[in-house]
């Protein structure tokens, strides 16, 4: 995955894929399936179960996009609750963490957060949920927490946001020079929001 400006880029650009390849995807996946042992009635269950679980998604995103926070956590955890395993599943979780953690309810955002890194399928949405969920640790001051998640980061596209991560741990901790080259490497390796972590970086003296 390429380094975008906002995570809600990041977001979107992988419910972008989904859109347009989930159904090729699911399609792959039942029909590897069954020829493990599963029958054709169990391949038209689980087409539908998907074509039900994108027509929900749908419902809970205009619940969303309307603003109205009790109904689309209703439809948000109905949702979760029918269809676990899918990926409309967890973008639900990580719609529904945005919107609590907007109307200052940090530990239900934590909450759906470690969620998804814990039932994510997907590489990607895994760690753009732990990226988060670090990022919240903290604001809410759990800096071991914090500290934990972005620990060790794989060398790929999400690196640089966990070594932010781990600047900004260090600075909280009085670690100035520690904070500074976390930030530079970060820059280097990519983050979705040079323009801050450069400001760090320059106030920290470069």
């Amino acid at each position: 995955m390429s380094t975008y400006q906002t995570e809600e880029e990041q977001v979107e650009a992988i419910k972008k894929w989904w859109k347009e390849n989930g159904k090729a995807a699911i399609g792959g996946i039942v029909l590897g399936l069954a020829v493990v042992g599963g029958g054709k009635g169990w391949i038209e269950y689980q087409r539908v179960q998907a074509e039900n679980a994108s027509a929900n998604y749908e419902g809970f995103a205009m619940a969303a996009r309307s603003g109205d926070l009790e109904k689309a956590v209703q439809r948000g955890d109905a949702l979760i609750s029918a269809y676990q395993d899918s990926t409309y599943a967890l973008f639900t979780a990580l719609d529904l963490a945005r919107m609590q953690l907007e109307a200052g309810d940090k530990d239900k955002a934590r909450v759906r957060l470690q969620w998804v890194m814990d039932n994510a399928s997907d590489e990607a949405i895994g760690k753009l949920a732990k990226v988060r969920l670090a990022r919240l640790m903290l604001d809410m001051n759990a800096l071991d927490e914090a500290a934990s998640l972005a620990a060790n980061p794989a060398d790929d596209s999400w690196q640089g946001e966990f070594l932010s991560i781990q600047a900004e741990v260090k600075l909280a901790r009085g670690d100035r020079e520690g904070a500074r080259s976390d930030f530079a490497m970060a820059l280097k390796k990519g983050v979705s929001n040079p323009t801050l972590v450069n400001m760090k970086l320059q106030e920290l003296g470069g």
